[in-house]
């Protein structure tokens, strides 16, 4: 967690936080960058000395973080500048999702690019917590082994699931796998190729979402910073919400189930207790045959959110993502119909750009995203 500072301290800075501070720094301008920096470009760009560039851009390459690129081809006189970029055989991330009907499992490397993915389809609902996280364990120790096998390191591994959080990665309620306050983390390090990885824990619909934004943040900026929802369409119905770029979790960190909406309030029983849920209508299981009526029970919810949190754009995931051409004219009939003011500013509609993957690529990013925030905790690892 990073701590909010309130006032300026009197206490030195330590040597270690300034190059701690540099590292990230340096890695972050190479990664952000369209083109291909030199050392002294990086120099130029973030305001450091060349030589302090030159010696943090030396441990960057030492620790598989950097690499240093062949020059161009001469055009005049001196000698060309070597460029640098994010190495691809250094640190990886290692994302793993469960869901109602399958299980899945990729490496990511730091340029994001994925090395391994694997995939089995089955119906988690026949299986119990540990049974289910056990066949998981074991097909994210394949895509581990076969990734290091290639050379990479996997830095550490993140877990997708399709229900309410805590901060902790403990499942508090997955209604759709039965589960009720599991605690995945523990049950995922019982596989012996996976006991040394720390190990978190979220949302499966928030990683989607954090994985659509890497992906394509012009787009879904809307003008500004990013801020879009991301709706996932499985068996249940999850939803992230990005608001300026950020993930926005809720106070407990449980927001997000717009499967739960009520869309027909004398509807369909649904598992949570209630009855009418989005789910019940345009959920994986009941959207197949019947894309006209799902598509209308997204679009009354969705015009809801909209409504209410004025996000320009909407991106579709997961089963929704192969079927957009169909659901999209009723999805949109039913925003112009209710959004206030769809005559004003149209939310922007589209599918997920990483398809069914979204989950699992957001998962193995955020293990990537937390070595480039802090280059320094992996070189002393």
């Amino acid at each position: 967690m990073t701590a909010r500072l309130t006032s300026r301290s009197s206490a030195p800075v330590r040597q270690s936080s300034v190059r701690a501070h540099n590292l990230a720094l340096v890695l972050h301008t190479v990664a952000n960058s369209t083109d291909r920096l030199s050392r002294a470009g990086v120099a130029a760009v973030t305001g450091l000395t060349r030589a302090t560039v030159s010696a943090l851009v030396d441990d960057l390459i030492a620790g598989g973080l950097l690499t240093e690129l062949d020059p161009p081809p001469r055009t005049g006189a001196g000698r060309p500048a070597v460029g640098l970029a994010l190495s691809a055989a250094g640190p990886a991330g290692l994302g793993c999702e469960i869901n109602v009907d399958y299980l899945a499992a990729c490496v990511v490397d730091l340029t994001g690019a994925v090395r391994q993915r694997f995939v089995e389809h089955a119906d988690q609902r026949a299986s119990d917590a540990a049974g289910s996280l056990e066949a998981l364990g074991r097909l994210a120790a394949r895509a581990r082994l076969a990734a290091e096998a290639e050379g990479l390191t996997v830095a550490g591994a993140a877990l997708a699931v399709p229900g309410l959080v805590t901060g902790d990665g403990v499942v508090r309620v997955a209604p759709n796998l039965g589960w009720q306050d599991v605690d995945a983390p523990a049950l995922l390090r019982a596989v012996p190729e996976l006991a040394d990885l720390p190990i978190g824990v979220d949302n499966e619909a928030n990683l989607a979402a954090l994985g659509e934004l890497l992906v394509d943040p012009a787009f879904l900026s809307g003008g500004g910073r990013p801020t879009f929802l991301y709706v996932s369409g499985e068996v249940g119905i999850g939803a992230g919400l990005v608001l300026d770029g950020e993930l926005y979790r809720g106070v407990r960190g449980w927001s997000g189930e717009i499967g739960h909406v009520t869309v027909y309030p004398d509807g369909r029983p649904c598992r949570c207790g209630a009855r009418g849920c989005l789910e019940q209508y345009a959920g994986q299981e009941a959207l197949t045959g019947d894309e006209p009526l799902a598509a209308a029970a997204l679009g009354i919810a969705l015009a809801a959110v909209v409504n209410l949190l004025d996000v320009p754009v909407i991106v579709l995931g997961g089963a929704y993502a192969p079927l957009f051409t169909e659901l999209r004219a009723g999805i949109e009939e039913e925003l112009t119909r209710r959004v206030l003011t769809s005559g004003l500013a149209p939310v922007a509609l589209r599918p997920a750009a990483l398809g069914a993957d979204a989950a699992m690529r957001g998962a193995a990013d955020t293990v990537i995203r937390a070595v480039r925030d802090d280059p320094a905790a992996w070189l002393r690892r």
